[in-house]
């Protein structure tokens, strides 16, 4: 994915860029916010129209109608085939086997109501209400900081600033009369950049649950053909196995999403306490207000763009939520290989190098954790999901499938970050269960 300043604007529209051509597409063009000179009066006028468009926007602080359409444009600029007949029976045919085998290796039963094959459009649909939903705390304070930074009293401005100036910022109301331009420019940054980079993983997600989280809808079983094929990509195996093995995955995050009443809420929530975490640094945005020149919006967009601006400082709290969910999508991650192990080990010829081309990707910084770092700041740690792999491992062998499971009954019973670091102590550990104390409700907390 191509790396990009949080929340900022993309390039100037160019001649052309309303017929995508796949590979050749910048996928800010039409839908960008351009306002070059270079683009001739035809240019110009589709620019004013977008530029009025967003000014007329009056939903939320951000605007994810906007986000979402310059999803789709990412997503059409970059090639996305409808899936065929013949590849969604294949996607079936697999889930379904793979939930089968998933019978003998887990107490948990199956999860699965719906099976479904997406092209990268549908999944966009399928999970884009949960993006906006996670992504809406941040971007909520990144909006309100830029409209409430022209809360300034003109008789205030240094002596360089004309009378003129002055008396037409008076008549405004101050600075803050432009408050509500700037606060629905800012959404449609926010939305604009958030849009781009879910639009971008489109193009790299193999199924609903790809990510860790449970992104589309509860019972859905998903698999995209196309990236399914282009994970298969370069590793020599047949395609039907790759199939099936990441049919297993998805499968097995239905399980347990499924059957752990209260680990959705669990995960989603870490995401929201950790936005509620997060200070916008006012200083860096009032910095930039000597380069803001209201009659050149393209100089408007570059000084108000770029994560200097955008940079959240760490707080105790969001620490907390940030381990939390790490260690979270860890055990996860963790319980999720080890099953799909046990499952495939004995069935898939080439079942260890498919799991190793996961680690392999996690490893590297995938397409989730990019973009859970653009977007939500968070980057998950490979070494915490070999650690958590390997301490469900050793659950299985020293209590059994139930054991191991009976863990899930709350969230208190489960290994800590701690745990993580020492495996083996918390698999020598007690293994009496006892959740009588524990509150009905884990996350009434």
């Amino acid at each position: 994915m191509a790396d990009r300043p949080p929340f900022g604007f993309g390039p100037p529209s160019r001649p052309g860029d309303d017929d995508p051509k796949p590979g050749d597409q910048d996928p800010s063009g039409p839908i960008g916010f351009g306002f070059g000179p270079a683009g001739g009066p035809n240019q110009f006028a589709d620019a004013l129209r977008q530029f009025a468009d967003l000014l007329s926007y009056s939903g939320g602080p951000v605007n994810w109608e906007l986000a979402k359409n310059l999803a789709r444009h990412t997503i059409a600029g970059k090639g996305d085939p409808s899936v065929l007949a013949n590849e969604r029976a294949a996607v079936t045919e697999a889930i379904r086997l793979a939930d089968l085998w998933l019978d003998d290796v887990t107490t948990f039963p199956s999860g699965i109501r719906k099976i479904e094959a997406w092209s990268k459009a549908e999944w966009l649909e399928a999970t884009f209400p949960v993006w906006s939903s996670l992504c809406e705390p941040i971007a909520a304070k990144g909006v309100d900081a830029m409209s409430s930074m022209l809360d300034i009293d003109p008789a205030e401005l240094g002596e360089e600033v004309p009378e003129q100036m002055r008396a037409a910022l008076s008549g405004l109301g101050g600075l803050a009369g432009l408050a509500p331009m700037l606060r629905q420019l800012g959404g449609a940054m926010i939305g604009g950049q958030t849009g781009t980079a879910v639009g971008e993983l489109a193009g790299e997600m193999v199924s609903s649950t790809d990510v860790g989280l449970p992104l589309g809808p509860e019972g859905t079983a998903a698999l995209l053909p196309s990236g399914v094929a282009a994970f298969g990509e370069g590793l020599s195996v047949d395609p039907g196995e790759v199939r099936v093995f990441l049919a297993l995955r998805e499968a097995a995050h239905h399980r347990l999403f499924g059957h752990v009443p209260w680990l959705r809420q669990h995960l989603l929530g870490a995401v929201e306490a950790y936005a509620a975490g997060i200070t916008v640094d006012m200083g860096r945005l009032r910095e930039a207000m000597p380069d803001i020149d209201i009659n050149n919006p393209e100089a408007l967009q570059q000084a108000l763009a770029g994560e200097t601006l955008f940079r959240p400082e760490d707080t105790p709290q969001q620490k907390a939520a940030l381990a939390r969910l790490e260690t979270a999508l860890a055990l996860v991650e963790g319980w999720v290989a080890t099953v799909v192990s046990a499952a495939a080990d004995t069935r898939l010829t080439h079942a260890a190098a498919l799991a190793e081309a996961i680690r392999r990707r996690r490893a590297t910084g995938g397409p989730a954790e990019r973009t859970f770092a653009t977007l939500v700041g968070l980057e998950l740690r490979p070494r915490m999901l070999r650690e958590a792999a390997e301490l469900w491992a050793g659950l299985t062998e020293a209590r059994g499938l139930d054991g191991r499971d009976a863990l899930w009954a709350h969230p208190d019973l489960l290994p800590t970050a701690e745990d993580l670091e020492n495996p083996d102590g918390f698999v020598r550990g007690t293994d009496d269960l006892d959740i009588s104390g524990l509150e009905d409700n884990p996350d009434d907390e």
